[in-house]
């Protein structure tokens, strides 16, 4: 039989608390399914076969890194099993000489097991016994369940922060397809490093890929968990992820024109090409809909916590998608503790007043940031800019903006910071709406900042009017630079 090959699963890990594991309560309508139950015990397959009373064909062989297990399909269905009604499968084992419950469960079961009831009695030598193994469904029964990926990740790691959280989309990589994928994470593959751990580009099958190699678990399940819940033509897609040797791997559609901010900031002497005002509107709109996506087309609404250019990823057109979900919060919207953070994150000259003073987290958090990300797409500045008057200091991109709104001649104040890059070639009525929106989202109080379904709105008239200005130039070359489209080796 081979390797598993990368297929769409769900992935959904069941409730721990210190005394184990918890069924999944049954979905009205969904009474049985096909589950993929995770087996690490060291077994092979023929014992695998005989202890979960299954086919080869049901065996999949997967790696971890360090040892090959199984994922095991099995038909899940809708029980009462001791007073607990939830998914189950049910497998005959017979017992052998001094064997336990919990010693049945842990070593063959993989810790799946749930007590029936009256297994001291029940476990002599000889006899038969039935044990009753955690399994799950989703809503939708053409997706298959991978029960127990908390199993997998402790066998690799400890104190892994594991959340719930489902995809339709997200495939479980082996790491020998990563490492093959990106020549074992050879220093030329390499295409990013910060913080976060390190970016490589790889392909798999005739798919280019951007791994993301890290040792954050927290920060990891963050990203996997916002990310698996996503999908929108402006959020950088998640294909899937593995884990082992220590690490975790999350692998994403590959983004050939890099970041925003590689393309803003002194993008001649980085071998860029200069931003148009029409790309720059377009950016811009492009970032805005990823936005608006997370925060009111999905079922939890997700905070980003780290808007800013460098996590807004570039492709052909140039057209946007929004990235860098590590620090995602996942906010239930009838919940307003999730609205306190405990821990100041995100990153200097795009975090609001609200965040930096009492660590609120809402969705105008990231509507402050994509204010300041306007004003870079403007100014071609960063964030945080040195103070030419005192080179020891940084003064903030907003107070620049608030200035311009200060001056009784907004106009003329915002000409003198208009990017040099665009060389005087852009609708001025079109970048002043736009240095308007800016400063609507940088507003002090989260009450007066605009929802992002308006922010939307705004940009896409301006996009309009921007290509309709361009047009009426008859296609001045620069004018209509963009970006250049990199070939890969």
């Amino acid at each position: 039989m081979t390797t598993l090959t990368p297929r769409t699963i769900a992935a959904e890990v069941v409730s721990l608390q210190s005394t184990g594991l918890y069924p999944f309560s049954c979905s009205d309508g969904i009474n049985t399914c096909g589950s993929l139950l995770y087996q690490n015990n060291g077994l092979d397959e023929e014992q695998i076969a005989t202890y979960y009373h299954v086919s080869s064909s049901q065996i999949s062989p997967i790696s971890n890194g360090i040892k090959h297990d199984f994922l095991v399909l099995v038909p899940c269905s809708c029980e009462q099993v001791n007073g607990m009604v939830g998914y189950f499968y049910g497998t005959n084992y017979t017992v052998q000489q001094g064997d336990t419950f919990v010693n049945v469960s842990g070593q063959i079961y993989s810790g799946q097991a749930w007590e029936v009831g009256g297994e001291e009695g029940s476990f002599v030598a000889g006899d038969q016994v039935e044990m009753e193994l955690l399994c799950g469904c989703v809503e939708d029964d053409s997706q298959i369940m991978l029960l127990a990926l908390r199993s997998m990740i402790q066998s690799n790691f400890v104190n892994a922060d594991v959340s719930v959280f489902e995809s339709e989309r997200a495939i479980a990589y082996s790491l020998e397809e990563i490492a093959w994928a990106t020549n074992n994470f050879h220093e030329s593959r390499k295409i990013g490093e910060g913080g976060y751990g390190s970016v490589y580009y790889g392909v798999i099958g005739e798919q280019r890929v951007a791994v993301k190699k890290k040792r954050s678990n927290k920060e990891f399940f963050a990203e996997l968990k916002a990310l698996c819940k996503i999908n929108h033509i402006n959020v950088v897609e998640l294909l899937g992820y593995a884990a082992g040797n220590g690490h975790l791997y999350l692998v994403y559609e590959y983004i050939q024109n890099g970041s925003l901010s590689e393309h803003l900031h002194d993008p001649l002497l980085k071998g860029k090409q200069p931003l148009s005002w029409t790309a720059r509107a377009t950016i811009a709109l492009d970032a805005a809909k990823g936005i608006e996506h997370i925060h009111d087309h999905t079922k939890s609404r997700c905070v980003h916590r780290d808007i800013k250019t460098s996590n807004i990823l570039l492709a052909e057109g140039p057209r946007a998608k929004v990235a860098g979900f590590g620090l995602a919060k996942l906010v239930e919207r009838t919940n307003e503790d999730d609205l306190i953070a405990t821990s100041l994150v995100g990153t200097p000259g795009y975090l609001p007043p609200e965040s930096v003073k009492e660590l609120q987290v809402t969705t105008k958090t990231d509507v402050f940031a994509f204010g300041v990300v306007l004003a870079e797409l403007i100014t071609g500045q960063r964030a945080l800019i040195r103070d030419n008057r005192e080179p020891k200091r940084m003064r903030s991109l907003v107070s620049v903006v608030k200035r311009i709104f200060e001056d009784e001649n907004s106009e003329t104040a915002l000409e003198c910071i208009i990017d040099s890059n665009l060389g005087g070639n852009y609708p001025a009525v079109d970048v002043f709406k736009t240095a308007k929106i800016a400063a609507w989202c940088l507003s002090e109080d989260p009450c007066n900042r605009p929802e992002m379904r308006e922010i939307v709105v705004e940009l896409s008239q301006i996009v309009t009017s921007s290509i309709e200005w361009e047009a009426s130039l008859g296609g001045d070359s620069q004018v209509f630079s963009g970006v250049l489209v990199e070939d890969e080796d």
